[in-house]
C-alpha cells in the first residue's frame, strides 16, 4: 500500500480542454489500476474557482495544459502562485508547447515537471510518474 493510500487519496485536478487527451489520461489511470479521484476543469479560471471553493480536496496534484481557451495555463499558474491559500499547489505541466519561453515561464512558477505531449507520448508512463511521485513525496495538506 502506497503512502498516498495510507494517508488518504491524492486527487488529480486535470486542467485540459482537449477531450482526446482527457480520455487518454483517464484510460492510463484505469489501466494502471489507480483509484485516485480525478476532477477536471476546462480552463484556468474554472480550475482556480474549483480550488478556491474547495471542490478539489487536499492533497491534490494539478496536471495543467498551457494551451487553454479563456485563461491559459501560464496565467493560471501566475494567479495560483499569487494566492496565499493555493501557492503551495503541486503542478505538472502536460502540454504540446515545446517553446523555450513557455518552459522557462512554467518553471519560473515552480512547476514540478514540464512534459511535452508528442505523438508518441506514453500516458501510462506519465501516470506511473504521478503515482510514484505522490507515493514518495509528502504533499501539502
Amino acid at each position: 500500500m502506497s503512502k498516498s493510500q495510507q494517508a488518504g487519496m491524492v486527487t488529480v485536478l486535470l486542467v485540459e480542454d482537449d477531450e482526446v487527451d482527457v480520455k487518454a489520461v483517464e484510460r492510463a489511470i484505469a489501466k494502471k489500476g489507480i483509484h485516485n479521484p480525478v476532477k477536471r476543469a476546462q480552463d484556468g479560471a474554472e480550475a482556480l474557482e474549483m480550488l478556491r471553493l474547495g471542490a478539489v480536496p487536499k492533497p491534490y496534484i494539478i496536471v495543467l495544459d498551457l494551451n487553454l481557451p479563456g485563461m491559459n495555463g501560464l496565467e493560471m499558474l501566475r494567479q495560483l502562485r499569487a494566492d496565499n491559500a493555493l501557492q503551495d499547489a503541486v503542478v505538472f505541466v502536460l502540454t504540446t508547447s515545446q517553446a523555450r519561453g513557455d518552459k522557462l515561464a512554467a518553471y519560473g512558477e515552480n512547476v514540478a515537471g514540464y512534459i511535452v505531449k508528442r505523438d508518441c507520448i506514453d500516458y501510462e508512463r506519465f501516470v506511473t510518474l504521478l503515482d510514484q511521485y505522490w507515493s514518495l513525496v509528502d504533499l501539502p495538506a
